[in-house]
């Protein structure tokens, strides 16, 4: 049996990716045990995988934030014997990793990231607006280069079911056979990526007075909490999910929902990975970046076109226009039908 080291650090939306990668990895190399190295608390996505896949956490906010940290979490993976060493991340955390593995002569294998082609992609002149390689391909292409060509068919966390209602259900409730569960997570880690939140509570308080619908709000943040309590005071019906539930138990929950309407951003990617449809909202980043989620339809991404989108991959740049049009345009009225006919 081989030993093989995954590395993704971090953030929660990239290592959720990987998922049905490992997936693959694990079904299809039975024979070999992987061993996948993440920010600690990531260890619930890779719970439910095959029983030759093993999580071992990184303290990336404490003893292990600096390159002395890195340096100490290689003597500690050192010890494990790994004969191949896949960097997904391909950061200079990573980096120091991963190097010292190469130089004890075991096989590394790092990521392209293919930063030229999204360059051209969001640059503001000449851009060039080419779909982009996804990361699930770039991840399985690091696999391929170590000798573990993959074939990617994964479903879910709970392969053809929904995860178990009884754990949640004192917070949650019941489904009834004929309500409609919504997930709306209207946040993202930059600006660039978020809906007007005056635009979205328009949406939030169409489907809160919906006759037999149910509307969980997911996302995090003092300023976040704050709009979901205003919210909150106007439609009484709406379920906060922040501080509620943990990681294993939101995805518990997406897995019970009819639709997540998400930016782009890592709640969009924890619906897919439990096989929920997802409506995405983009502005400045855009899909062809190669970030939309697992098997997520493209019929169910909401988006303007405008000369001068994607201008980010990440979403952190100011808007050359100074209007925020690629958001702006976006109307409620057609993310709430996009919404509703995903739910009849």
């Amino acid at each position: 049996m081989s030993r093989i080291l995954v590395i993704r650090l971090t953030a929660l939306g990239d290592v959720a990716m990987t998922v049905p990668v490992i997936d693959a990895l694990a079904s299809q190399y039975p024979q070999h045990e992987i061993v996948m190295l993440s920010h600690k608390q990531m260890a619930p996505l890779f719970s439910r995988l095959p029983d030759n896949v093993t999580f071992t956490g990184a303290d990336i906010k404490g003893k292990h934030h600096s390159i002395f940290g890195m340096n100490k979490l290689f003597k500690q993976l050192r010890l494990m014997q790994f004969d191949y060493v896949a960097d997904l991340h391909k950061t200079l955390r990573s980096d120091v990793i991963s190097a010292r593995f190469r130089w004890m002569g075991i096989p590394v294998v790092q990521i392209d990231k293919g930063r030229m082609g999204k360059y051209k992609l969001t640059r503001k002149k000449n851009k060039i607006v080419e779909r982009q390689k996804d990361s699930f391909k770039r991840y399985a292409d690091v696999f391929e280069e170590l000798g573990f060509p993959l074939m990617l068919n994964f479903t879910s966390i709970y392969n053809e079911g929904t995860g178990d209602i009884e754990k949640i259900k004192q917070i949650t409730g019941l489904k009834e056979p004929e309500s409609k569960w919504i997930g709306i997570a209207p946040f993202a880690k930059h600006n660039g990526k978020i809906y007007p939140i005056d635009k979205m509570e328009t949406v939030v308080a169409h489907f809160a007075k919906a006759p037999h619908v149910k509307v969980f709000l997911f996302g995090g943040g003092i300023k976040e909490e704050a709009i979901f309590a205003d919210w909150k005071s106007k439609y009484p019906t709406l379920e906060i999910m922040a501080g509620r539930l943990d990681l294993a138990n939101e995805l518990n929950l997406m897995s019970h929902l009819d639709v997540m309407l998400s930016m782009d951003s890592a709640n969009m990617h924890l619906a897919s990975l439990v096989n929920t449809q997802v409506i995405s909202i983009w502005g400045q980043t855009h899909p062809y970046a190669g970030f939309l989620g697992w098997k997520q339809l493209p019929v169910n991404i909401i988006q303007v076109n405008l000369p001068c989108r994607p201008c980010s991959v990440y979403g952190n740049k100011k808007c050359y226009r100074k209007d925020f049009a690629c958001m702006n345009q976006i109307l409620p009225e057609t993310v709430i039908q996009k919404v509703e006919h995903c739910i009849k």
